[in-house]
């Protein structure tokens, strides 16, 4: 009898998950069947939806309950707190799988090369979200003593991150922050957040219920200058064409030709303003100088000469996230992806690496939505499956499950299971009970695993 198609994919995130979802749907699913190994570094499963999405932010984490019937397939198996490649290597996986698929996202901060972003006061969007949504591999503080804040970004990740620093602490509270998140909030003291963007309205990049949503804080007094209410032929056909570019443009007009009312924080969003330096003093951020722009008749936009400093002592940028590299893997430094046609890896050589697949931000970087990644993830699992149907995949050495966690276990790697998340998941909401709320996220990595029966 035909054994099962063994899979491994790197990265229990959403990419992974729904490539693992799209080959449990397949006909090789009914036979000869597919046996699929999850490996991830977190102890915990979800990636950016556990880490990576605000915290107030529930109805995005309601993708959580989808994925989770996916992980209770009995097909699946998950391996947490497994490092790649330092606890299992690509030599290691091919010895074990038919196919390895990576989706191990993106985690770190896109540079911004504008001289002073070494200054102290100038952070990445990235640590910060990793800070409060308690990744355990990050510091327990973060400093919070600036009254005013600059932002560098218009897509969603400057929204969160200048959303958390506008609301009170105790506003958050009835989410699942940890402790550490809560207190370093109540200390922090910023009263006005400058969000900056390059080009204008029509081309920033929030989603329209994220933009309305800054909106609905009662600490909140969100401000648009009318003058940065600006469009050219090329806004107007992007408005035109994009549904949610219009609705974002729409609310911003409205923001605009309001009065401001009086409410403590003031959050001000403003458009065709190009940072070109953060200034500082004995190695402190004390301001930020912007170059206004001017749309030039295509949607995008040229300096104009005018330049402006700001009185921030703390900016952000948020500028996008780049992919850790992955040893063994050819890698596009620019777009910090790995090279593919269709989720296939492409040597430089041109042709496929056999047996090895991206999928996710990994594949197409750090583009899109959490749903445009379900695409990405069936378009993958169709290459690897063709090759299968075609005899294009290796043939592992030790295919047997129990093989993989010998392996394990001779390396004393400490691993998590999807039982292990069903018991982390109740301590958490155990922790939040006495104070009505859904959960109280664990944050140590050791105590993740204590919880988890590692």
């Amino acid at each position: 009898m035909p054994r099962p198609l063994r899979v491994a994919i790197v990265g229990a995130g959403p990419a992974g998950i729904y490539a693992a979802d799209a080959l449990l749907k397949s006909d090789v699913a009914a036979e000869p069947g597919v046996s699929i190994d999850l490996f991830e570094r977190m102890p915990a499963p979800f990636g950016l939806i556990r880490y990576g999405v605000a915290p107030d932010h529930p109805r995005i984490k309601g993708i959580i309950t989808a994925l989770h019937q996916v992980l209770d397939k009995p097909q699946i198996r998950l391996f947490g707190n497994v490092d790649y490649p330092g606890d299992i290597g690509l030599d290691d996986l091919r010895a074990f799988y038919d196919a390895v698929v990576f989706s191990t996202g993106a985690t770190a901060d896109r540079a911004l090369p504008v001289p002073g972003i070494g200054l102290d006061g100038s952070y990445g969007a990235a640590d910060f979200v990793s800070w409060y949504d308690g990744h355990p591999d990050v510091p327990r503080t973060w400093p919070l003593t600036a009254q005013k804040v600059a932002v560098l970004g218009v897509g969603n990740v400057a929204l969160d991150v200048a959303r958390i620093l506008a609301k009170t602490a105790d506003e958050l509270l009835p989410t699942e922050i940890p402790p550490n998140v809560h207190d370093g909030l109540k200390a922090n003291r910023a009263q006005e957040i400058h969000v900056f963007g390059r080009r204008g309205p029509a081309q920033a990049k929030f989603s329209p219920m994220e933009l309305r949503e800054l909106d609905h804080s009662p600490s909140i007094e969100v401000i648009v200058d009318p003058e940065d209410i600006d469009y050219d032929e090329g806004s107007i056909a992007t408005r035109r064409g994009n549904k949610q570019a219009d609705m974002v443009a729409k609310t911003l007009e409205n923001w605009a030709i309001r009065d401001v009312g009086d409410r403590p924080h003031k959050l001000f969003l403003h458009f065709f303003e190009s940072p070109v330096e953060i200034l500082g003093e004995d190695g402190r951020v004390v301001g930020l100088r912007t170059e206004r722009t001017a749309l030039d008749g295509t949607g995008n936009v040229k300096g104009t000469g005018a330049f402006k400093d700001w009185d921030v002592t703390a900016v952000y940028r948020a500028v996008g996230y780049l992919s850790d590299r992955l040893p063994k893997l050819p890698w596009d430094l620019e777009s910090g992806t790995v090279p593919n046609e269709g989720g296939r890896i492409v040597a430089e050589t041109g042709e496929h690496v056999r047996s090895t697949y991206v999928t996710g931000w990994i594949r197409r970087g750090p583009v899109g939505l959490i749903g445009h990644t379900k695409g990405d993830a069936n378009e993958t699992v169709a290459n690897l499956l063709d090759d299968f149907a075609n005899g294009r995949l290796h043939i592992p050495a030790s295919p047997a499950p129990e093989a993989v966690d010998a392996f394990l276990a001779e390396r004393n790697v400490r691993f998590t299971t999807w039982d292990g998340w069903y018991r982390l998941d109740a301590a958490e909401k155990a922790l939040g009970e006495p104070q009505g709320r859904e959960r109280v996220k664990i944050v140590g990595r050791e105590d993740m695993l204590r919880a988890s029966g590692a």
